[in-house]
Order: structure tokens, then C-alpha cells, then sequence
């Protein structure tokens, strides 16, 4: 197949005429929880959602390349299930998604040529038999209502399983993988049998594995509290059934294709996602997709056009790490997460070049100019003043630095010589390539670098100072902790998970979200001289209040996005409403009360809370409309609940992006691309991955799904083909 057989180019298709959903997400005033609409999951079974549609006539409209038809069930057209396609008949697995419409009917488009199967799968349901099928074929589907409450209950996302926990608890996990699937709301027996209790079982089951260690130590440090989850897996074991049931897709999400493809390895830990330069969609059009995995040192490569999946060994002379660990229950003694080069970011550059983290030194240790009064930055700022660990992080001094990988030659240029450990990264409009690290936001100025490949001369980085003293710059500072003095300004300490370049921004402008607060660093004209920094808190008075370290990501009217892991906020930040951004409040972060605005979307909750039981993780902006919602779209991942969530700003709405089969979808990140500008929503699409730690804890378990790349495209309607 050629690149572009699959895109109808002659088709006319609007991206405005996507259709206007039928529900909207009101803006949070006061964050109340109605609940009166969760208790309706104990009092409605959960076939609730076969309704009867009025019968479709005539077959549904396809081309030679789709497989289309009706969904029916006991009660006639089923409305907002999914019909699944997938095929092993191309080089890697390769499956692909749609939602029927309100009469049942639904189109799926565009497919690969090969045989597939072909089933229903929808809240209220349990899967319908698998029917072979190729593209050009009608076929009606029978749904298959679920015999029981505790059958349906088997296809709801993890987050309704964790939502039975007597109180929430956080012992880190939801940052790894999910909490409420089967392979955690189970035991396996080989654990219970050596246990004398569910607590004990669970204090086994913690300590095993490849993240054994640090698994044990933070479940431990709960206390008492570890008895919530012993008496958890007990109540469903004894087939107690979550108290609240998921929606079916409506409005718009019904527009939605979802395709994925197999990639990478069977223990994958997986991070971010490239398939283009977030700067502009159009870079590496029809081109391999990139993901690192940080726990077996590979690149994972997807071709999406010829579907052609590998992984790209990634060099590194850093000292193994996890060669031994715990026995696992499904791995036994076999160290599968032994490692050295440990990756954890990607990007793409406007050359197509792929721009990775990883662990390179051979040895524990800095460079010796990133604490001398040599270099500016370290005169400045040395990498000292962090606790003298400066690029360290998980393992000391080695720490994460810097490789760039050229998809032309397919060869690794590493660049070790960094002064701070590194993670996630984004390109600025500089050329820059950002990082956020604890109390700095540091760079690499890649057009220096290229030029020279002198890696001193191409780095630089930025504490964050106030203007406390209101002086209209950076002058002397008191520290992080010492009391304040107003004739100084003041540097902060700060985390810098993830940073957000401002990408109009011409003066190097980050943002980062940390535990409870937003910091603004600009470099400016002449750092570190021009650096400055500002910080502003969210506002209170919200139930729940927003709580969390956050991941912001910056639009293109210079709006700060940001997720809230603590209470699952999604909120902007807007400091061109700021009155203040500089003197003794600033320091506070209560500068801008104006400059906030807050959302939350509806999702499942502990018992008797109004805490919700997953977790958003990483924020990005679909700047160019690369998913079909719209230019400047903020979307984030959630943990627990098989989606990504976009947000429509101009609707204050959220739109749910489920990825359905398997169950278990958990994503990082995601970055868009536009293959074709001319094709509509065809050329173009969002693009993610499985990324959880533990592969075998999706759907299928050891012997079912792997790694997967995902992509999101949204029609104009759900018949579009």
C-alpha cells in the first residue's frame, strides 16, 4: 500500500462540521458532589443502558476499504457501544475502534487490507462472539446484554473498582500502573496461599517483583492504612461490585476512531510519546512513530503506514541497574528490568531527529565547569547549591542526561556532559530543548551545540528568583530558606516534573507545576543575568480543593493548562489578567487570584468522598487541531479510566477519548501530527501509547496484549468514511 491509499483525496470534508454534543461540563463553582447520581448504580441494573432506537433501514453506507452495519441487542439498535476490528494478518497486530451512532449503525474506516474479527463491546454488555470480516463487507453485529450485574461489572474501568476503597489512600501507585483492574483487586493464589492474612498477602504481593523494593517501602510507610486495601480485595472477592456504573460515549465522543498497533516488548515501561515536532504538526508527515521504554534501555519504532513495528537498542556506558530483583509472581527470578541507559523522554526536532533522556556516564560525577566560577551559570547558580547531587537523581550522579538519535543514519550521538539530571523535555520557539529539574529549568541550545558540539558553550540554566523587592529585576537574593528581607529578592526551591515552554515566547519562558503552585521561569536576553521568576498558587474555596503536584502546558494566547494530581483539577492560568506579578506578594503566589480558572470533570469516587479514584498525569496542547476538537485543545491522560480527556474551552466541556480494548489503556503523553492538511481528518491524527509500567497487568494478562501505539482521530460524524 502506498502512503496515501488509505485518504479519499476527492471527499469533501469540513472539520467545522463536527456535530455539537448533546451534554456540556459546567465550569466548577462550587465543586459540590451530587450524590444523589452516584447512588444510582445500586438502584438501576446495569443493563440500563439498553434503550430502544428506531431500527435502521438499508444497509449502512461503506467504501471497498470499510466494514460496516448494525449493532442490535433484545431491544433494538444499540446506541454508544464499540465495535471492534483487528487483524493479524499485517506485520505487527494491528486493531482499530469506532462507537455506533443512536441507531445502532456504525462504519469502520479506512482498514488495512487483511482479515479481521470483528466484536461489540459496551457498558451493560459482555463482549459479543467474534466474527471473521474483511474490508468491503456489510456486517450486523447482535449485542450481547451482560447476564448479570457482577458480568457487566468485568468490562468497567479500573477506577470503578478502586472507587468500593473505604477511604482514598496513595501510596504512589496510580504513578506506575492502575489500581482496580483484575490484576490488582485479585490476589494471585500462589501469594494468598503463603499468607496467613489479606494484609500479610498484600505486604508479600507489594514486594515482589522488579520495583519490589521501593513498592514495599512505600506501602509500608501507610501504616494501619494498609488494611484499607487487605479488606478491599476481601469485599470483592466475596463479589461485592462497584457502587457506580461508566457512561456510554455520547455527542461527539461518538465521533471517535481509535487504532493501535503492537510494538515494543512484552516488559515495557513505557514514558513519552513523538510522532512529530510539537512545534508544528506537519514535521515528519507519514513518518515512524518514537517511544522510549525505561525499563529494558530500547526505542520502540512504529511505522503506521507500512505497519511495521521495532525497538532500537539505546548505548550507554552507565553501571547496571535492577540485575537483581525480588521473585515475581509472573516472572519468577527473572531480572527483566535489567538495565543501564534507563530513557524516559522523546522528541522530535524540525529535522526529524529524535532527542532522548537517558542514563550515559560510566561514573558517578559532574563536570567539572558546572561548579566553577568559570562558567556563568555555575558562578551564578552552581549544581552544587542542589544538595551537592546536581545531575543526579535516582542513582546519584549519574542521573539522566542527554542523547540525540538521527532517524537518517540511524545513528546515537551522546551528549553526557550535562550539569543537571534530565526528564521530561519540550523544544522552545528558540531551538532550545528545555528541561524542568528540582530548582532550575535548565537547556541545551541546539543550533550552539550543532555548530560546535561543545556541550559547556550549549548549556545554560535559570534558579527561580522573585522580584520580591519589587525593583523590576534580579539583584541580590536571600535563599530558599531564610526569612525574607524586602530590600532583596528571594529564590525559591521548585519541581520541574514535566516543563511547559510559552511557545510564542521569544525570551525563553517555562512553566512548571509543582505541589500546589505554578512557577514562571524566563531566561531572558542575557542569562543568567535576565533570569527571573514568578509563582502563583491556585485559589481556595473549591470541594475538593485543588490539591496535587500538577503538568502544565502552554497554548498559544500564552494560557497555562495544568492537571492537578491530588484532586484531579484541570485548571488555566491566564497572567495576562495579572495585576501583580512582582514585589513582597509575589513570593506568596497569591499575586493573581484573577488569573485562575477551574474545572473538573466527573468521574468515580472513593466511598463516601468527594475524592476521585484515578489520576490525571501529563497535560499537552493540540495547538494545530491534530485530533479534530479545535486549535489550543488541552488534553491530559488519566490513570483508571482508559482514556484521554480533552477539554473544549470554549464549550467548558469535556470530551472523553476511551480507548476500549484492551482494558488497561493508561498514557503519558501524546503528540499530534498532520499527514495530509488536504485530507480532513484523515491526515491527520493524536497520537499516545500504552504507557504503564506493567504491560501484563492489561487486559489479557501474561499471555494477552503488550505495548501498544495509539491514535485518535475524531469525524464529522460517526458514519464518516
Amino acid at each position: 500500500m502506498s502512503r496515501h491509499d488509505e485518504v479519499e483525496r476527492d471527499r469533501d470534508i469540513s472539520d467545522e462540521s463536527i456535530e455539537r454534543e448533546d451534554f456540556r461540563m459546567k465550569r466548577i463553582t462550587s465543586g459540590r458532589v451530587r450524590l444523589a447520581s452516584l447512588l444510582v448504580g445500586l438502584l438501576v441494573a446495569p443493563w440500563i443502558w439498553l434503550q430502544a432506537q428506531q431500527p435502521a433501514r438499508g444497509p449502512v453506507p461503506i467504501d471497498s476499504d470499510d466494514i460496516g452495519g448494525v449493532v442490535t441487542g433484545p431491544k433494538g439498535p444499540e446506541a454508544g457501544v464499540w465495535v471492534v476490528a483487528e487483524t493479524r494478518s499485517l506485520p505487527t497486530g494491528f486493531a482499530r475502534m469506532v462507537v455506533t451512532d443512536d441507531q445502532g449503525r456504525y462504519v469502520l474506516p479506512d482498514l488495512p487490507r487483511g482479515e479481521y474479527e470483528v466484536f461489540v463491546r459496551g457498558y451493560g454488555l459482555i463482549d459479543s462472539p467474534r466474527q471473521k470480516s474483511k474490508p468491503g463487507q456489510q456486517l450486523n453485529l447482535t449485542a450481547q446484554p451482560a447476564p448479570n450485574p457482577a458480568a457487566a461489572a468485568q468490562y468497567y474501568p479500573a477506577a470503578y473498582w478502586a472507587g468500593m476503597m473505604d477511604k482514598p489512600i496513595s501510596a504512589g501507585c496510580l504513578a506506575c500502573h492502575e489500581i482496580g483492574n483484575k490484576a490488582t483487586r485479585e490476589i494471585p493464589a500462589s501469594i494468598t496461599k503463603a499468607a496467613s492474612s489479606s494484609l500479610e498477602a498484600w505486604d508479600r504481593r507489594t514486594a515482589m517483583g522488579p520495583e519490589g523494593g521501593g513498592m514495599f517501602a512505600s506501602f509500608k510507610r501507610l501504616g494501619a492504612d494498609r488494611q484499607v486495601f487487605a479488606d478491599w480485595t476481601d469485599r470483592v472477592a466475596k463479589g461485592e461490585l462497584p457502587r457506580q456504573t461508566p457512561p456510554r460515549p455520547v455527542g461527539v465522543e461518538r465521533n471517535l476512531v481509535v487504532s493501535w498497533w503492537d510494538w515494543g516488548t512484552k516488559v515495557d515501561g513505557r514514558t513519552d510519546a513523538a510522532a512529530s515536532d510539537t512545534r508544528n504538526a506537519t514535521i515528519n508527515a507519514d513518518g515512524k512513530v518514537y517511544m522510549v521504554s525505561r525499563s529494558d534501555d530500547v526505542m520502540a519504532v512504529l511505522d503506521p503506514v507500512e505497519h511495521r513495528a521495532q525497538v532500537v537498542k539505546i548505548p550507554s556506558s552507565a553501571p547496571f541497574v535492577a540485575d537483581k530483583s525480588p521473585r515475581s509472581a509472573y516472572w519468577g527470578e527473572e531480572a527483566i528490568w535489567k538495565r543501564q541507559a534507563e530513557p524516559r523522554s522523546v522528541a522530535l526536532d524540525d529535522r526529524g531527529r529524535v532527542w532522548l533522556t537517558a542514563r550515559l556516564r560510566e561514573k558517578p560525577g559532574l563536570p567539572a565547569f558546572c561548579t566553577s566560577d568559570t562558567n556563568k551559570f555555575a558562578k551564578y547558580y552552581s549544581a552544587a547549591s542542589r544538595g551537592g547531587r546536581g545531575g543526579g537523581g535516582a542513582y546519584g550522579d549519574i542521573g539522566r542526561q542527554l542523547i540525540m538519535y538521527d532517524t537518517k543514519s540511524q545513528q546515537f550521538t551522546p551528549i553526557p556532559d550535562t550539569c543537571f539530571t534530565l526528564d521530561h523535555n519540550q523544544l522552545g520557539p528558540d531551538n532550545y530543548l528545555y528541561f524542568g529539574s528540582n530548582n532550575v529549568v535548565f537547556w541545551l541550545d541546539t543550533a550552539t551545540w550543532e555548530k560546535t558540539k561543545n556541550t559547556e558553550a550549549s548549556q545554560g540554566w535559570c534558579p527561580a528568583v522573585v522580584d520580591t523587592n519589587g525593583d523590576g529585576k534580579i539583584t541580590e537574593w536571600t535563599e530558599a530558606d531564610a526569612p525574607p528581607d524586602p530590600k532583596k529578592d528571594q529564590r525559591l526551591n521548585f519541581g520541574c516534573y514535566m516543563v511547559a515552554v510559552d511557545p510564542l515566547n521569544k525570551n525563553g519562558v517555562a512553566w512548571c507545576g509543582d505541589n500546589g503552585r505554578l512557577t514562571r521561569v524566563e531566561r531572558g536576553s542575557n542569562p543568567p543575568q535576565t533570569c527571573k521568576a514568578e509563582m502563583y498558587k491556585p485559589p481556595t474555596g473549591h470541594t475538593p480543593e485543588v490539591t496535587g503536584d500538577g503538568h502544565a502546558a502552554v497554548d498559544e494566547q500564552g494560557v497555562v493548562w495544568m492537571n492537578w494530581r491530588g484532586s484531579q483539577h484541570l485548571t488555566a492560568f491566564d497572567r495576562r489578567k495579572c495585576k501583580v506579578t512582582n514585589g513582597p506578594l509575589a513570593a506568596t503566589g497569591q499575586a493573581c487570584p484573577e488569573g485562575w480558572s477551574v474545572y473538573l470533570k466527573d468521574a468515580p469516587t472513593y466511598a463516601g468522598t468527594n475524592i476521585q479514584s484515578h489520576m490525571t498525569y501529563l497535560s499537552q496542547i493540540d495547538r494545530h487541531d491534530t485530533l479534530g476538537l479545535g486549535r489550543n485543545l488541552p488534553v491530559y491522560g488519566t490513570v483508571n479510566t482508559d482514556m484521554l480527556v480533552a477539554f473544549r474551552p470554549d464549550r467548558r466541556e469535556f470530551v472523553s477519548l476511551v480507548v476500549p480494548y484492551p482494558m488497561g489503556f493508561f498514557s503519558r503523553s501524546a503528540n499530534g501530527r498532520i499527514d495530509d492538511p488536504k485530507a480532513g481528518w484523515k491526515g491527520k491524527g493524536l497520537w499516545s501509547s500504552f504507557s504503564t509500567y506493567i504491560p501484563w497487568h492489561v487486559e489479557g494478562g501474561m499471555e494477552g496484549h503488550g505495548s501498544k501505539a495509539v491514535k485518535f482521530q475524531m469525524r464529522p460524524d460517526p458514519l464518516a468514511k
